[in-house]
């Protein structure tokens, strides 16, 4: 199959895919349930949802959508809720755990659970992908949610964790950058520095599946022309698929940029997990929703092909 380069692309995709099923916490949000409906109607994702029958009905009808042939599990309480999900995809019942109306550090505690959670054997980190009117590609920016200021051993981390991302859509090889202030390392710019380490980590083979260079400025990672006003020589620049920041500052001014200055859909996936984590924000778009929820099914299939 061709590389997906769009969400409309990535939404096709999941159509010809097995269905992965969702399980959803306290699902009773008028949004969250939007974005649930249309997936699961058009064979994107299958869903059981878990909150209070009543709210969930209540807010299906707010939403107008007909939850009346959906499996819904009544836990009206955040905790058990989580517990809950937690427990369908240790059995095999449901492949991705998605957030709803309950409370981040309650559903990340029963994830994270040492004994009955779902813990993988890496680091949890947040990989959001943005469909961008004005870049031919989709753009992979990350850690822009959950480490606020990772050792360059996470970085490497968080960069494989995005690189699974990417490859699960078809994008074999993805092109990766470490976004920096100046594109040369620089000893009074420590993140060049470890910009130019992870780019001897590929080099030598210790970071495989990504073809690296860094430090790259965003004009340089993105423009195509100004690399070439810039006379720099890379495979990677101004091509990039996946862009890892320093901070999770930096990454959080970049990801609501784009989402709010550039005209962008996007996509979010906690990963380092044992299953793909959909961790969306209130102020998401129901079609925000859905294209997290499509993207995690994608990388479920995937982690499981």
């Amino acid at each position: 199959m061709q590389p997906v380069q769009s969400f409309s692309e990535m939404k096709k995709r999941a159509k010809l895919l097995p269905s992965r099923r969702v399980a959803v916490v306290r699902a009773d949000e008028a949004e969250t349930l939007t974005a649930i409906m249309t997936a699961v109607e058009e064979n994107m994702i299958e869903a059981v949802l878990i909150g209070g029958s009543d709210a969930i009905k209540r807010s299906a009808d707010k939403a107008g959508v007909d939850v009346s042939g959906m499996d819904i599990i009544d836990i009206a309480e955040d905790k058990p809720a989580a517990e809950k999900a937690v427990e369908l995809i240790r059995n095999g019942e449901a492949h991705v755990i998605m957030k709803g109306l309950v409370a981040s550090s309650i559903f990340l505690k029963a994830i994270l659970d040492n004994e009955k959670g779902i813990r993988g054997p890496g680091l949890l980190s947040h990989v959001a992908v943005f469909d961008i009117p004005t870049y031919p590609k989709l753009l992979t920016v990350t850690d822009a949610a959950m480490n606020i200021k990772p050792k360059l051993d996470q970085k490497v981390q968080i960069l494989k964790n995005a690189i699974t991302v990417v490859n699960a859509p078809g994008i074999d090889n993805p092109k990766s950058t470490y976004l920096c202030a100046k594109e040369v390392p620089y000893e009074k710019m420590p993140r060049t520095m470890e910009a130019a380490k992870i780019k001897k980590m590929v080099e030598d083979g210790e970071i495989t599946g990504t073809d690296f260079d860094g430090p790259l400025a965003m004009d340089l990672a993105v423009s195509p022309e100004a690399v070439k006003i810039k006379k720099i020589k890379s495979s990677v620049a101004g091509q990039v698929d996946i862009v890892l920041l320093p901070d999770i500052e930096s990454a959080n001014i970049l990801y609501k940029t784009l989402l709010f200055l550039s005209n962008a859909e996007g996509a979010a996936v906690i990963m380092g997990a044992t299953h793909p984590v959909t961790l969306t924000s209130r102020a998401d778009s129901a079609e925000s929703k859905l294209c997290s929820l499509v993207l995690a099914g994608i990388v479920a299939s995937y982690l499981e092909s």
